[in-house]
């Protein structure tokens, strides 16, 4: 739907995107269990948002700036109640070149600059169309984030200084040849242990925050020993500077204007994925796109004004929030005022890290970040699924982020074009015609009036037409999650043409979000060409154990009959005397 471009027609659309009645009565559901998951969300951001700031090249107090404004106002008004908003090393990989070519002054600008592209976004309802990024390229530009991460710790963990050079493989390399000339290895060691106690205590106690644990350990060694060659962060600001718009040169807009688009791009496309990942840990939430944008948008306007970097919603500090039993809002929220706290009273503590520890939590993270399971998957979901997730991964380590995702979208439009014709429809099949489809008619008598009502208001059965790809998938996710009042969904796919691991995966996110709402779902007429690709994301594992798939939909429509009255909803009734074609 466009928006409106008159006056009025603009001040409505604002309206909708600002924080409702209902996210204050959010709020005040649970408050004390929501403060305490905010106050575990910043024990584990506090060492990520310093890291990110030294990364950036801004300094660690650019990274708690950005935790502290981004991360309360993405809060206030963004559209997901379980989202942490800060520095995240995506970002971190992007302004990397930017801080190169144009100083700390032109990275505040781009923040700038992309928070007003973000709220142009969202007054544009462009947030259902970040939807369409297919899963491959999602784990290919994940893959080499974490790469492009790992590479960048390099010199801080080997403790050389950060060498010249735009391109991250140049830098770590020449890193390690200054090391070679003069190898001190303390600042080593400490990187490699505080890594190894952050990836074996995840293991051993997930609820732990080893990161935070580690860095005060890490510190308290260094304050006690002393080792050669182990730089700390230095001096730190006790407080938020004043906002100030200082940086702002008006005749460097035009060229920074291209740096800006990629910023809120991407900006867009992790917060939106980081929201969608909170919706599928939890029951019955469900985040708002376009509010989303805006909040992300006003908090990165604001972040540049207190020396902050880009901000983007952090998938990992969500997930923590999520695990740590949030409810709403504020828990992120609680997440940047404790942040501020230390901000303001611990800075002379803080500022005694060592800068090997902080390398040692982003190789971690780095390391964390890649999920085999899911690499293997789109590995053997089919051959183009596996090249667009190569191509996007390598793109990502030798060009940039955005790029990466450009050429991803590329291949992957050109794969599906000649893979199909025309995108998938999801049709909705009357109860009628599953009457003549299943083995018992239900309008020839075998069923009392009442009862057949009772199936027509229980059962809804889909047929899938065409290819279930990337292009489509989400608003099949969208219109089958939304069914309400239904007590088993039967998704009739003998009609699908083409499979990609970005439908699979769709395909098994709904059938956990029906069964999480005690929905039981059914699938009949699977094609022996698309098991290989649901199988390989586990797709039909939901299914199988619970003997939820069947060969034909007359199978599936019988079996959804005896459900129903073995939950007691429909009489049981004689068996049929004849069986369906």
């Amino acid at each position: 739907m466009s928006v409106p471009l008159s006056p009025a027609g603009i001040r409505s659309r604002i309206t909708s995107l600002l924080p409702t009645r209902a996210d204050l009565a959010q709020v005040r559901r649970d408050p004390r269990r929501d403060l305490l998951a905010g106050l575990t969300v910043a024990v584990v951001a506090l060492p990520l948002a310093l890291g990110f700031g030294v990364s950036s090249g801004l300094g660690a107090e650019a990274g708690l700036a950005t935790a502290v404004v981004a991360g309360a106002l993405a809060a206030v008004f963004g559209g997901s109640h379980l989202q942490v908003s800060g520095p995240t090393g995506a970002m971190t990989v992007v302004l990397v070149p930017i801080v190169a070519a144009h100083g700390p002054s032109g990275v505040l600008t781009v923040g700038l600059m992309a928070g007003v592209i973000l709220v142009a976004l969202a007054l544009l309802r462009a947030g259902g169309s970040m939807r369409y990024v297919p899963a491959p390229v999602v784990e290919g530009f994940t893959l080499g984030i974490a790469c492009v991460i790992g590479l960048q710790q390099v010199p801080n963990a080997l403790g050389v200084p950060v060498p010249e050079g735009e391109r991250v493989l140049v830098v770590a390399w020449r890193a390690l040849e200054d090391f070679a000339r003069d190898p001190g290895w303390a600042s080593p060691a400490l990187a490699l242990a505080v890594a190894a106690v952050m990836l074996l205590g995840a293991r051993w106690k997930p609820t732990v925050p080893f990161s935070i644990l580690a860095v005060i350990a890490a510190t308290v060694v260094v304050q006690a020993a002393g080792p050669d060659g182990v730089r700390p962060i230095g001096d730190l600001p006790a407080g938020l500077p004043a906002p100030s718009l200082a940086f702002l040169d008006a005749g460097a807009l035009g060229g920074l204007l291209a740096p800006a688009v990629a910023v809120a791009a991407l900006a867009a496309l992790e917060s939106l994925l980081s929201a969608s990942v909170a919706d599928g840990m939890t029951v019955g939430q469900r985040h708002d796109p376009d509010r989303e944008l805006f909040g992300q948008g006003l908090a990165n306007i604001a972040a540049p004004l207190f020396g902050g970097v880009p901000a983007t919603g952090a998938i990992a500090r969500t997930a923590v929030n999520v695990r740590s039993g949030a409810t709403s809002k504020l828990a992120s929220l609680a997440h940047a005022a404790v942040l501020a706290v230390i901000v303001f009273a611990a800075a002379p503590l803080v500022s005694r890290i060592p800068l090997a520890a902080l390398a040692g939590v982003l190789l971690a993270t780095a390391i964390r970040m890649v999920e085999a399971g899911s690499l293997r998957a789109m590995a053997r979901a089919t051959r183009s699924d596996a090249l667009i997730l190569v191509l996007t991964a390598v793109a990502t380590l030798v060009l940039d982020l955005v790029q990466a995702v450009i050429i991803g979208l590329a291949v992957a439009g050109v794969l599906a074009l000649r893979a199909v014709a025309r995108q998938a429809r999801l049709a909705p099949v009357p109860l009628d015609r599953q009457a003549r489809l299943a083995p018992v008619p239900l309008d020839r008598g075998d069923h009392t009036e009442e009862e057949h009502e009772l199936l027509a208001e229980h059962i809804v059965a889909y047929r899938i037409d065409g290819p279930l790809f990337f292009a489509a998938a989400h608003r099949f996710l969208l219109e089958l999650t939304e069914l309400a009042d239904v007590r088993v969904v039967i998704l009739r796919m003998s009609h699908v043409s083409v499979v990609d691991a970005t439908g699979a995966l769709v395909l098994k996110d709904v059938v956990a979000k029906l069964r999480r709402r005690g929905v039981v779902v059914m699938v009949s007429g699977i094609r022996p060409g698309h098991r290989r690709v649901l199988d390989s994301v586990g797709a039909l594992e939901l299914l199988r154990h619970e003997g939820r798939e069947y060969a034909t939909t007359p199978e599936a429509i019988g079996a959804a009959r005896d459900h129903l009255e073995r939950a007691g909803v429909l009489a049981a009734t004689p068996a049929p005397a004849r069986e369906a074609p």
